[in-house]
């Protein structure tokens, strides 16, 4: 087998080749590149290295959780091309990262960290063969759904511990505006933004997950910063706190939207761009709601808020003769 470096990666040219060491390599890199939709193992690299500047801990969960979900679809016999193009390991990394951020790091955790990223594995397939029928992606649905099963599970399970990062469980209140956005504000912001998805609150992770993009695609990354600024400017003009704007909590989910519908599932256009900063900029909107409807469960609405999104703008897109499919 030959293998040679190509633009996204390691090329082999055998989607039946990942029991040699560097093309499994660069699979799980490809796998922490579809976090954000990137088909590319120098974005994973970068992805890596941003989670990395501000987490060991969360970079180890990442290497894990893609690590084991990947290799879980292997030894299932799921479609090889789909596995060595990453996209049985952007749900396993998330669920890992996910449970360390929620959970404390005790070995039983780590235990729950494997087996809940083998399980996001079986859900992706599982929902793959469902939505085949409205030809929709699955996207980080089962990242969410597998995550939100052993959060509610702690309720139950007593040698499972929350880090305090979950959200208190009661009844939806009035929020009320806190803090002055400042031009510092906007700029940590639209960084954190993209640095959120990972769950890294973190100018530098953000930077590092912007390049990665940019290696990637010039168009996603431009898509991820539109994203962010347009969640970010939605709250702060909806009256959000300043420290939640700071710290890019209304921005990640507009970042993956915008990504999904200007540079992945669309062509290229003026309308088609006008679309996306459409859906980017009602994420908020919905990430707000999510976040009171599950308030009362004290569960988190993590990227539910961009599936959500995405699946109604990409639907609604079938009917609008302007907005073509990429």
């Amino acid at each position: 087998m030959s293998l040679r470096l190509s633009s996204s990666g390691l090329k082999d040219g055998d989607a039946t080749s990942l029991q040699h060491i560097p093309v499994m390599a660069d699979t799980l890199l490809r796998g922490l590149g579809q976090v954000m939709l990137q088909n590319n193992s120098y974005t994973g690299l970068l992805f890596l290295a941003g989670i990395a500047a501000n987490s060991l801990l969360f970079a180890a969960a990442a290497l894990v959780g893609t690590a084991t979900s990947t290799l879980t679809a292997i030894v299932l016999g799921a479609d090889r091309a789909s596995v060595r193009a990453g996209m049985f390991g952007f749900n396993g990394a998330l669920v890992a990262i996910a449970l360390l951020y929620f959970l404390a790091p005790t070995t039983l955790t780590w235990a729950c960290v494997i087996l809940a990223s083998a399980c996001s594995t079986v859900l992706m397939t599982a929902m793959l063969t469902a939505f085949n029928v409205w030809e929709l992606p699955v996207l980080t649905a089962p990242f969410v759904l597998t995550s939100l099963a052993f959060f509610l599970s702690v309720a139950r399970f007593g040698r499972l511990y929350p880090t305090g990062h979950l959200p208190t469980a009661g009844l939806p209140v009035n929020a009320a505006v806190e803090g002055v956005v400042t031009g510092a504000t906007v700029g940590e912001g639209l960084l954190t933004g993209i640095g959120q998805v990972f769950f890294q609150g973190n100018v530098v992770s953000g930077a590092l997950f912007a390049a990665g993009l940019f290696v990637s695609s010039r168009r996603a990354c431009a898509a991820a910063l539109t994203g962010s600024i347009s969640g970010l400017l939605v709250a702060w003009g909806m009256g959000a706190a300043e420290p939640a704007i700071r710290a890019g909590a209304f921005g990640f989910n507009s970042v993956l939207t915008a990504i999904a519908l200007a540079s992945v599932f669309f062509a290229s256009g003026t309308t088609s761009a006008i679309y996306a900063v459409a859906g980017a900029t009602v994420a908020p909107f919905v990430a707000a709601a999510c976040a009171a409807a599950l308030e009362p469960l004290g569960m988190p609405a993590m990227t539910l808020p961009f599936v959500l999104t995405t699946w109604v703008f990409l639907l609604a897109g079938r009917g609008f003769s302007k907005i073509e499919p990429a």
